[in-house]
């Protein structure tokens, strides 16, 4: 393995050098990469490895590739200490595309660059993001094929100064791979120790001449992967089994990896050079489809379906007004469940102008949840000089990521027994689409008073963001004849959009910026960037950045930055409307997700959004010497008026009543309500330390690298009208404060092997978001502790272009400990936000062909 630390001084808005021009002195039909450089930070030529001043991992093709993991989400996990993401088994749309976190921030809180540009976000808003991520609406990096990438550079410092909104913990970039020939065919599969979860995934990749001078990179890959099940039966469904409900699944929750179907993924890289002007184009198209679970209905108990007085009697409703329909007891006197027959028979004998669900699905149900999502980008662009001074860089990019929500094995309880066709129901989707404009000009300038010319960059940049909320089929948003009588409207557990709150909310933004850097003297290096931006919904922002570099050998620097920062809310956060079923502590519960403006909202105090505003602190030393490089960076990022959803808000019946009056029909079987709002602040400390070492140990090149971050964030001020002391809990213990690896690399011949082993810290779960620290007062606390995980893997590579490797990711299968609230709560064997996941070992091969 090899690491690389790398600067990021002076960066604007990803327009910088988006692709590094291939040395003049190169052979036309050879591929240019950039290796030990990064792209990132400077429109000046990209910095060495040992020259940074602020922190870059730089994680190369061949390391980010040769593991167990086939999505980026999880290979960054394993790779950057700093970088978080689990497995999101039962959380609506962030099932779909998993929230992932930098220095303990929102994902909407890192920026993702491809080849220097701005990459568009996601359409998929986290309503359950369980305490740090609730409400973020990041980018989706599991839209790129792995053998796509030349490299990806993981800067980590504050950076909205330099590449404008979302950059407040940092930016990754994926460097694309420019080849003009050969190519790579490759199969992988793997499975884990458990026996489920099979995935198989074929690549392929061909690079082509475009003219003599130019080259075109075309990438493609197919997926797919079962799911997986780590789960215990629930009480509720055991003891409705033992009472004889037929139908009832074992087990009837599933906890696991979601299904993914059709992962399709192509990425193109065009590049064409003249004497004075080199064009550029890339991006890329996605789609998958993505089938997981949801909670189990219990028979016996669930609330506007087939009971709604806790379970003692069932919910019958009357379907012409006739009346008549008799109270069939659930339980008896002592609260026990009465056997089925006895229930059953009751049923049958209710009128025909009475209904119950017992008799449609007597076993109770649990809904699958997914949907279809699409993705797709283009980038424009061209870059030159003018005569000998100035160069300048001038680009299009457009932006699009779609996705369509799906929802089965669930009814919309009003419509009673109308239900549609294999209980099958479209809510609706959701729609990013982001359209951006870029024009840099820079130059250097001779001065008396610098060791090296001044460093002159400028431009500006216009954009246009636009969300789109999709309404949902008649079936999936009908307000049916039994809302009246307590049935629940809406496909239960994801109710769709309806044509009242559909529609496209649009957002236009401008910016201009300056960058400078100058080598005072041949130890001293400072650099600043000044960018003012102007958003059309609400107003301007300036923000600076101030970096220095003083080396004081040429061994040894010492580094720093101070900036500040801002990230703007989302059309998407400003606007989205949505009713999602969770667990509210004792049941489950219908939950609106509605915007700032809504009525419902304002009712229980919202307010418009206004920006994040960031302030930025680092501060590091470097030592290379030979084959060492050591880094140690610590930071401090103050973040002041944080977007995320508020806690829920108990609607009573006169404030139903009113709301459904004023026009809000959706209010009738509402529970509680939520909304995004700025409400509280946050101050976040951090440690990075990350060295690496290359030697000839064992006949061969051996390469030992550390890596480790200790990362701590303490909620500064809150509004306890909007989130609880639950949730300052889970954002200050949700995540393990230190996380690292050490990993062994060794290269001899045809064979290589590798072994990392990843430590990861205690911590906490709030499982089910109960939303109460203590178990004595009904929370559902989980505290767990330190753990170890050894990946390791061997491989070939002939002289023929074939090779292959075998590994296994977490090697010795391990798991969180048991889930202390498993089988009486939901059905989850073990903790479901492990950092490092619950579903243990996975061992695979990855068998290619370059050529």
């Amino acid at each position: 393995m090899k690491w690389a630390l790398a600067a990021a001084v002076l960066s604007a808005s990803g327009a910088a050098l988006a692709q590094t021009a291939e040395p003049a002195n190169a052979p036309a039909d050879e591929p240019a990469t950039l290796e030990t450089v990064s792209v990132l930070g400077s429109r000046s030529q990209p910095r060495s490895v040992s020259s940074s001043a602020v922190p870059i991992d730089i994680i190369s093709a061949e390391e980010f590739r040769n593991q167990g993991a086939t999505d980026a989400l999880d290979q960054l996990r394993v790779l950057v200490p700093s970088f978080n993401v689990s497995t999101i088994p039962i959380d609506d749309a962030a099932s779909l595309i998993r929230p992932a976190n930098l220095r303990g921030l929102p994902p909407d809180n890192t920026l993702l660059l491809v080849n220097g540009k701005r990459f568009h976000r996601a359409a998929v808003i986290t309503f359950l993001g369980h305490g740090l991520s609730d409400g973020s609406q990041g980018p989706d990096l599991s839209v790129f094929p792995s053998l796509a990438l030349d490299q990806v550079e993981v800067l980590r410092d504050g950076a909205a100064a330099q590449y404008g909104s979302d950059a407040i913990a940092g930016v990754i970039n994926f460097g694309l791979k420019k080849l003009r020939e050969g190519g790579t065919a490759e199969v992988f599969a793997g499975q884990y120790y458990e026996g489920d979860g099979f995935t198989t995934q074929y690549s392929a990749q061909i690079g082509l001449p475009l003219t003599e001078n130019g080259f075109a990179t075309l990438t493609a890959e197919w997926r797919e992967a079962d799911a997986t099940s780590r789960s215990v039966q629930r009480d509720d469904a055991a003891a409705a089994i033992a009472a004889g409900y037929p139908g009832v699944p074992t087990p009837a929750q599933i906890w696991g990896s979601p299904e993914v179907k059709e992962d399709f993924k192509f990425v193109a890289n065009l590049g064409v050079s003249t004497d004075s002007v080199d064009f550029y184009l890339f991006g890329n198209y996605a789609k998958r489809d993505v089938d997981g679970g949801f909670y189990f209905r219990d028979p016996t108990a669930r609330s506007g379906v087939y009971s709604n007085d806790g379970g003692q009697t069932l919910l019958v409703g009357d379907m012409t007004g006739a009346g008549g329909c008799p109270t069939i007891a659930l339980r008896d006197g002592a609260g026990n469940l009465i056997p089925y027959s006895t229930v059953s028979a009751a049923v049958s004998a209710l009128p025909s102008n009475c209904f119950s669900f017992l008799s449609m699905l007597p076993g109770g149900f649990t809904p699958r949840f997914g949907g279809k999502l699409e993705d797709s980008s283009i980038v424009a662009g061209a870059k030159g000089t003018w005569g000998s001074n100035w160069h300048w860089d001038v680009s299009a990019s457009y932006g699009r990521n779609d996705i369509e929500f799906i929802i089965y094995n669930t009814v919309n309880a009003s419509l009673g027994p109308d239900q549609p066709d294999g209980l099958y129901f479209r809510p609706g989707g959701n729609t990013q689409t982001e359209k951006g404009v870029n024009f840099d000009v820079g130059r250097d300038f001779e001065t008396s008073f610098t060791a090296e010319p001044l460093r002159l960059a400028m431009g500006a940049e216009w954009r246009e963001e636009s969300f789109e909320i999709a309404a949902g089929d008649a079936a999936s948003t009908g307000i049916g004849p039994l809302t009246e009588q307590g049935f629940a409207l809406g496909s239960n557990g994801f109710n769709g959009f309806s044509p009242r709150t559909a529609g496209t909310f649009d957002r236009r933004n401008w910016a201009v910026y300056l960058d400078t850097e100058a080598q005072f003297t041949e130890q001293l290096l400072l650099a600043a960037a000044v960018r003012h931006e102007d958003f059309d919904d609400f107003g301007s922002t300036t923000n600076g950045k101030l970096t220095g570099r003083f080396d004081f050998t040429d061994t040894f620097a010492v580094r720093g930055a101070v900036n500040t920062g801002f990230r703007a809310p989302t059309p998407g956060q400003a606007n989205i409307s949505q009713i999602s079923t969770v667990f509210g502590g004792t049941a489950l519960v219908d939950i609106a997700t509605l915007p700032p403006t809504n009525p419902i909202a304002a009712l229980k105090g919202a307010q418009p959004l206004t920006p994040e505003e960031s302030v930025n602190f680092s501060l590091g030393m470097v030592w290379s010497s030979g084959d060492w490089l050591v880094t140690v960076d610590g930071y401090r990022i103050e973040v002041d008026d944080r977007i995320a959803l508020s806690t829920s808000f108990e609607l009573t019946d006169e404030e139903r009543a009113a709301l459904v009056a004023s026009g809000n029909p959706e209010a009738a079987s509402i529970s509680e309500v939520t909304y995004f709002g700025n409400a509280f602040d946050t101050t976040t400390t951090g440690l990075d330390v990350v060295t690496s070492v290359e030697t000839d140990h064992f006949g061969g090149t051996t390469t030992y690298s550390l890596a480790a971050n200790w990362n701590k964030t303490e909620v500064d001020r809150y509004d306890a009208n909007f989130i609880n002391e639950a949730r300052v809990y889970k954002l200050e213990e949700s995540l393990p404060k230190t996380k690292g690896y050490f990993s062994v690399n060794h290269q001899r011949e045809v064979f290589h092997a590798n072994l990392r082993v990843s430590y990861y810290g205690s911590w906490y779960e709030d499982h089910l978001d109960s939303g109460v620290v203590s178990a004595d007062d009904g929370g559902l606390p989980i505290y767990e502790g330190s753990a170890v995980i050894v990946d390791a893997e061997i491989g070939w590579k002939f002289a023929s272009g074939l090779y292959v490797n075998v590994g296994a990711q977490n090697l010795f299968d391990k798991t969180p400990g048991d889930n202390p609230w498993g089988a009486s709560v939901a059905g989850a064997q073990y903790p479901v936000h492990s950092p490092y996941g619950f579903n243990g070992g996975f061992y695979y091969a990855r068998v290619g062909w370059k050529f």
